[in-house]
């Protein structure tokens, strides 16, 4: 069965609007673990524009299914993760200035650094992923730097119309074929939605998908616990006719 993580950061997003306590992404995450949320992945930015420290903790002694954290390399996130010890740490490319995070992590920069902090990750019994472009270079590297799993970025494929949906869709599967022959958990995410998310949760041994920005706007309309619910149904349905 495909898990689901379910990524509350705009939850915060919008308690940051007004810089208020409300809406708690606490709270959020309950109602997703009741929608049937297989995991909550936050990510604790450098700048702290929506999730914080105090949140990130509260959840670690909170959530009851698996706790993602997003994080970057700076020293600061990688001493929380250590401290925290979350059950998955995706690493992740992180620019002051976006809106979101807009592409893969490339490995080939600073490999030595990426290498030690996921040997740390590892050493207190973190699961750790990378966050990458669908691209097979990148999941070799992955493999060789001691990474449990890849998280391939889906945003391309969200993006695309028309033949290059297929083409988007083709490197996923390539990508996701050579994280299988290495031996790596594959995961996936990015711009999914109830539109385009199945043929991405029908790839080959494809085990997660992250999803938060679609399930919170539909959220808006039905509820947190009932967007959830309707993602997870989604994931279920591709799984049968993977099957």
């Amino acid at each position: 069965m495909i898990e689901l993580g379910v990524n509350i950061d705009h939850v915060a997003t919008l308690r940051q609007a007004r810089r208020t306590y409300e809406p708690d992404p606490i709270w959020a995450a309950v109602e997703a673990e009741l929608g049937g949320a297989d995991g909550i992945t936050v990510h604790l930015r450098e700048d702290r524009r929506h999730i914080n420290d105090r949140d990130v903790q509260l959840l670690r002694q909170s959530v009851q299914c698996k706790l993602n954290l997003e994080m970057s390399l700076a020293g600061e996130i990688v001493e929380i993760a250590l401290r925290t010890v979350p059950d998955q740490a995706t690493l992740v490319p992180e620019r002051r200035q976006e809106v979101t995070t807009e592409g893969g992590l490339n490995l080939k920069n600073e490999p030595d650094r990426i290498t030690d902090v996921v040997r740390r990750l590892k050493s207190v019994g973190v699961f750790v992923s990378a966050f990458i472009d669908p691209d097979i270079e990148q999941v070799r590297i992955a493999h060789q730097m001691g990474f449990d799993a890849v998280e391939l970025h889906t945003g391309e494929y969200a993006n695309a119309r028309g033949p290059a949906v297929t083409e988007q869709l083709d490197r996923l599967i390539q990508a996701g074929a050579q994280a299988t022959r290495d031996g790596l958990r594959l995961h996936g995410g990015h711009g999914l939605n109830y539109h385009n998310t199945i043929p991405v949760a029908q790839i080959p041994m494809m085990k997660e998908l992250n999803i938060g920005h679609a399930i919170v706007s539909r959220a808006i309309f039905v509820g947190l616990r009932q967007a959830v619910t309707e993602m997870k149904q989604l994931l279920i349905r591709a799984d049968v006719q993977r099957a």
